[in-house]
């Protein structure tokens, strides 16, 4: 499986793993929804399970996906600050390339 992030979001995904509290966690990216060939993503704070694979990135951390779903694999992270601040996960090897 494959995960890119960028560098705008892997400055506050950092911060935030960098905290006391989430020294032991990974982020993980999940499927919140789907329907036909379009998924809207989440993110968390996680430990692996079995149905996980962790993915290293070239940012200095892994990423928590679950194996079992295919709209995970290749999965985009940015962060934007125009023309509202958050971030954004995307699929562009599924042909998700934004929320509608």
């Amino acid at each position: 499986m494959q995960c890119k992030v960028t560098r705008n979001a892997a400055k506050i995904i950092q911060k935030e793993l960098e905290k006391d509290e989430n020294k032991e966690l990974k982020l993980r990216i999940l499927v919140t929804s789907s329907h036909g060939d379009h998924a809207h993503y989440g993110m968390d704070l996680d430990k692996p399970s079995e149905d996980d694979e962790v993915v290293a990135t070239d940012k200095g951390f892994d990423v928590i996906l679950n194996k079992n779903e295919p709209m995970l694999d290749g999965v985009k992270i940015d962060y934007l600050y125009i023309p509202e601040e958050g971030f954004v996960i995307t699929n562009p090897s599924k042909g998700n390339h934004g929320d509608h």
